[in-house]
């Protein structure tokens, strides 16, 4: 916010209803902010409690370099209590704004209609008001603090301490026998001042705060609009009043039920009452918020007025009765609606974003292991969206599509989708349909980052938002349903919003998951699979060195053949040699030139890594909208995942969980075996990555999921590889020797 907001932001604020720390907080934030001295000492003089010279003083009490600082946002939220809108001018809003889904919530009273109403009769004669007082608001052996001796500051009369030696009960029975004179029983008053009574009762000790022992009460008192309109605003808020007393000159004061446990639960009682009451338009003055606080006492004259009881048990008959009803009275949630109003006449289903699985404005979720290509296959999901292409092998129709991303660098994410694009073999003719939002080292809980992406999104006209991965702006225990179905909602509110699907991933809990339903694989709460209208889930599949070794020859055929058709010789090869590895690579030895076959031999080099590299996944859905689809099965072939049409999957069933004795039986490997998989592990990977450009050490680590210094060491192993230097940008290179004997 600029300087000349803040400003106005602080003219907002009356500073005479400020107690002490709320006006030094004032001067830390104004000084926080770059201001001298004299702006807080101008806005402080409209305070009759202001002395020269003390603003100044003060300001250089205050640290500048504190850890926790305060700053102008202590200055807004304290002028939003008296009307300021930060937001309120028509102007556009910072990048960096957040959007308040309050509105008009806890608003019940229209100030534009507001009519005030007449005050009910006092009850009584003054002992009559002050003895309902009693029986209302105390138990009989509470002890009762009240003051009917002043003092003078300034031309000003001050309540004394007072008296608090006497229980409800005395003071009741007094009451009865005084011959409806209370001033026998409290004693004699100043006729231009008054008397006070506490609301809540003492425990004979003082009259502090520490000394209140119960917090049942607390008083609300505003002076800034006549009393009818008071009394109108406190009845139409059906506040849970236990006793309004007309202050004898322009205050109705209002003792309200909080009925809190505790000092501290009643602090957040009083502060959510004072900030319901302003936003209703009282403006309260939050000097009387203490439990131990005086006010006006029933049947007691005050500069020719009477102090008067005029009714107890208005409104809610309790705190959590009226707070249920305040939250609840303008909730915006929709009316119901009777079924056989629009029986024959049905709203359209929304149409299918991805066809068979999940529909527009809906919600999906891709739940995953590590390893499973989660992200990629959401990058195919944003880019078969922004074609109309199928995704794995769903129809998906076109349109925009926003893509979070929370865990890559800016980089990596955008090389990602171009080798997408590169790997899937499509034209990137409606590039213009994807926006990455790229906010690695920026995300924030999801419930602050919906307004910010609603804000961002709500022109765009985008059919799906991507969100990936969500546990970095997950809120809460993942393993509370309370909480994660609070965290879900968010994900209903961007929906909503903005009319478009809602699609994220989240990973596995530990373990094997074979044995487990698809909906019971994700990690922490159930309701992850409960929340979103379609749900698929990826489960690997063993692949056995049989299946292995017949995708490698495969693909070690299409190769020969695509070099024999290329020098014009495939018609002097048989369909039979072209389906045997070993058969075609003689053919190509014998019918191509040297020079061709070498660089033949270097793309099988490269077809066996990444065939080495290759996994399998089945894919099961549990949807809401459409019927559930039998188990689809895809090969993950970095970076893409391709159908399996084969059906060499079908048959293959994911690992069970197995009793802890039992997982490494028969499988425990020598450190020779279990050094030989390193290597050709790092073979593959640098076959993989050299075929796009330089490898780098960070590209490894990335690939391998290693550390820098454990890939060093597998390096070093293998004697084939060499580094210069050792950082995340160091390149990787194969060593001559190993070029020469391979």
């Amino acid at each position: 916010m600029d300087n000349n907001r803040l400003l106005e932001a602080l003219h907002c604020i009356p500073p005479s209803e400020l107690d002490y720390n709320q006006w030094c907080q004032v001067g830390m934030a104004l000084k926080t902010e770059g201001y001298d001295w004299p702006v807080w000492d101008e806005w402080s003089r409209s305070d009759n409690r202001y002395h020269a010279g003390e603003c100044e003083k003060k300001w250089r009490s205050f640290q500048s370099h504190t850890a926790a600082p305060v700053t102008g946002g202590t200055i807004v939220e304290l002028a939003k209590r008296y009307g300021f809108n930060p937001v309120n001018r028509g102007e556009a809003f910072d990048w960096n704004d957040e959007i308040s889904d309050e509105g008009d919530e806890l608003v019940v009273v229209n100030r534009d209609w507001l009519e005030g109403k007449a005050l009910p009769s006092p009850m009584g004669n003054p002992a009559q008001q002050l003895t309902t007082y009693l029986e209302t608001l105390f138990d009989s052996s509470d002890l009762v603090g009240y003051v009917t001796e002043t003092w003078e500051k300034d031309g000003r009369f001050m309540p004394q301490k007072g008296n608090w030696d006497r229980t409800a009960g005395q003071l009741i029975e007094e009451l009865g026998l005084c011959d409806g004179k209370p001033e026998l029983v409290f004693g004699d008053t100043r006729p231009e001042v008054g008397a006070w009574i506490r609301f809540n009762p003492l425990d004979g000790n003082g009259v502090r705060n520490e000394n209140v022992t119960a917090f049942n009460f607390a008083l609300v008192e505003s002076d800034e609009m006549p009393v009818e309109e008071q009394y109108a605003v406190y009845q139409t808020m059906e506040l849970p009043i236990a006793a309004l007393v007309h202050s004898g000159k322009k205050s109705l004061h209002a003792i309200v039920r909080v009925d809190a446990p505790n000092y501290s639960e009643y602090q957040r009682r009083v502060d959510y009452l004072y900030k319901v009451c302003e936003k209703n338009g009282l403006k309260i003055d939050r000097q009387n918020r203490n439990p131990s606080r005086l006010s006006r006492m029933p049947g007691v004259m005050r500069n020719g007025h009477q102090q008067s009881l005029l009714a107890v048990n208005i409104g809610k008959g309790s705190w959590d009765e009226w707070r249920e009803w305040i939250e609840a009275v303008n909730d915006d949630l929709p009316d119901t609606e009777a079924l056989s109003s629009v029986w024959e006449d049905l709203p359209a289903l929304s149409p299918a974003l991805i066809q068979g699985v999940l529909r527009q404005g809906h919600k999906l979720l891709l739940a995953g292991p590590s390893k499973a290509g989660k992200s990629f296959a959401l990058i195919e999901l944003c880019i078969a969206i922004a074609e109309g292409f199928p995704w794995m092998g769903f129809p998906c129709a076109r349109g925009r599509v926003l893509y979070v991303n929370l865990e890559l660098d800016r980089a990596s994410c955008l090389h990602r989708f171009k080798d997408v694009y590169n790997a899937l073999g499509w034209e990137p003719m409606s590039i213009r349909n994807i926006d990455i939002w790229n906010l690695r080292g920026h995300s924030v809980p999801m419930d602050k980052l919906a307004p910010k992406l609603i804000r961002r999104a709500s022109k765009q006209d985008y059919i799906a938002v991507v969100i990936d991965p969500i546990y970095k702006v997950i809120t809460g225990d993942e393993n509370s349903a309370d909480q994660m179905a609070k965290f879900c909602n968010q994900f209903d509110k961007v929906c909503t919003e903005l009319g478009c699907a809602v699609i994220y991933c989240h990973h596995h809990s530990k373990g094997a998951q074979g044995g487990k339903r698809s909906m019971d694989r994700a990690s922490g709460s159930g309701v992850f699979a409960r929340d979103p209208d379609a749900l698929l889930d990826m489960i690997e599949l063993p692949i056995s060195e049989e299946v292995r070794g017949q995708r490698k020859n495969n693909a070690v055929c299409r190769l020969c053949g695509a070099w024999l058709e290329r020098y014009d010789q495939s018609d002097k090869v048989s369909q039979d040699d072209l389906c045997s590895r070993k058969a075609a690579l003689d053919a190509c030895m014998d019918f191509l030139p040297t020079s061709a076959y070498n660089a033949l031999l270097d793309e099988v080099a490269q077809a066996d890594a990444q065939e080495g590299a290759v996994t399998a996944w089945r894919i099961e859905g549990t949807l809401r909208e459409f019927p559930r689809f039998p188990a689809l099965n895809v090969w993950f072939n970095y970076p893409v995942h391709q159908v399996d049409r084969s059906g060499v999957l079908a048959d293959i069933q994911p690992e069970a969980e197995q009793p802890a004795w039992k997982k490494n039986f028969g499988k425990k490997k020598s450190n020779h075996e279990r050094a030989q998989e390193r290597k050709a592990d790092l073979d593959s990977a640098f076959a993989m990555l050299s075929s796009s450009g330089p490898v780098t050490v960070k590209a490894l680590c990335e690939y391998l999921d290693v550390k820098p210094r454990t890939l060093q060491k597998h390096i070093k192993e293998s004697g084939k590889y060499w580094s210069e230097g050792w950082t995340e940008n160091s390149e990787i290179g194969m060593k001559a020797s190993a070029q020469n004997t391979d």
